[in-house]
């Protein structure tokens, strides 16, 4: 039983930081994943041409 009460606060601690570091991977993961569906949207709306002109009319790319 002494055993246990030796290496319980080590476990706890070190489940600790694994709950600690598995939260800010997840974030980061996400962040990634945020980012490069905002930077592939970007591209997207930048490659796209214009199809239309002021007044309305096609101007031939269609």
């Amino acid at each position: 039983m002494e055993y246990i009460a030796v290496l319980l606060p080590s476990v706890v601690v070190g489940l600790i930081f694994w709950f600690a570091m598995k939260s800010i991977f997840n974030a980061d993961k996400s962040e990634r994943q945020a980012e490069a569906r905002a930077q592939a949207e970007a591209e997207g709306n930048a490659q796209a041409p214009d199809t239309r002109r002021n007044d309305g009319h096609s101007n031939g790319l269609n």
